[in-house]
């Protein structure tokens, strides 16, 4: 009896058996195929390496005692120059004192196009949460904009809307235009020095930057629709009966 047992265990076990052998014989061409990873792969982690690699070079203003340190009060000026704060309060000022409906028309859309800059980028740092190459806790006024991650580069994002807007709004000198696009590359710039962004977040802001103009652009509002806002902002609407 014990005999049949034995042979009737080993033909009921002999196709797990053999199910678990060719599992077995297949793991490895699973970790063969995991530890051989694609072209594309190899690429990206081969360029996010260079860009560490780079911006960490390059944050020469990152610490008191670096190369940098000299020239770190006005790189840390010219950042501050791309804050959403001045830009906010100015912004706010220049809506208060205007007497043109043309000119406040402008200010409205711009306030618009700065929110919504700080919004979006300070939603994709939330969702991306990559650290800058030097990985410095944010300050205090990196937390009132928002602006405690590395990805994108929030300075970058604004500077580029900022000139963009303004150069297509205003009627500026040939020499102002240039120094406009210059102040907005340097701004960008300027986070990579003090070690608070990668390369590829400032290109990226750039570009988030142009996107955030085309759109503002796209859903201009026009001259009755900015006055509502600045009656409902000054507390001074009256509902229509």
């Amino acid at each position: 009896v014990g005999s049949v047992l034995g042979s009737r265990d080993s033909s009921e076990g002999g196709p797990a058996a053999d199910g678990g052998a060719k599992e077995a014989s297949h793991w490895p061409e699973q970790d063969c195929m995991q530890l051989n990873p694609s072209f594309r792969v190899i690429a990206i982690n081969s360029l996010l390496a260079i860009d560490i690699s780079l911006s960490k070079r390059l944050g020469v203003c990152a610490g008191t005692r670096g190369r940098g340190a000299p020239l770190r009060s006005m790189v840390s000026l010219l950042a501050l120059s791309g804050h959403a704060l001045p830009w906010l309060c100015g912004t706010l000022v220049c809506l208060w004192s205007s007497n043109t409906l043309a000119g406040q028309e402008v200010l409205v859309n711009l306030l618009l196009a700065l929110i919504l800059d700080l919004m979006t980028v300070a939603g994709v740092q939330k969702l991306v949460k990559r650290r800058g190459p030097w990985d410095f806790p944010p300050g205090f006024l990196d937390y009132i904009a928002m602006d405690m991650y590395s990805f994108p580069a929030a300075h970058a994002s604004r500077a580029a809307m900022v000139s963009k807007f303004l150069l297509h709004h205003l009627v500026l000198a040939v020499p102002l235009r240039i120094l406009l696009y210059l102040w907005a590359l340097l701004a960008g710039v300027s986070r990579v020095l003090l070690g608070k962004h990668h390369i590829s977040d400032v290109g990226c802001g750039f570009a988030l930057g142009f996107l955030h103009f085309s759109l503002v652009e796209s859903v201009w509002l026009d001259s009755a629709t900015c006055q509502t806002l600045i009656s409902i902002g000054t507390l001074r609407w009256t509902p229509l009966v």
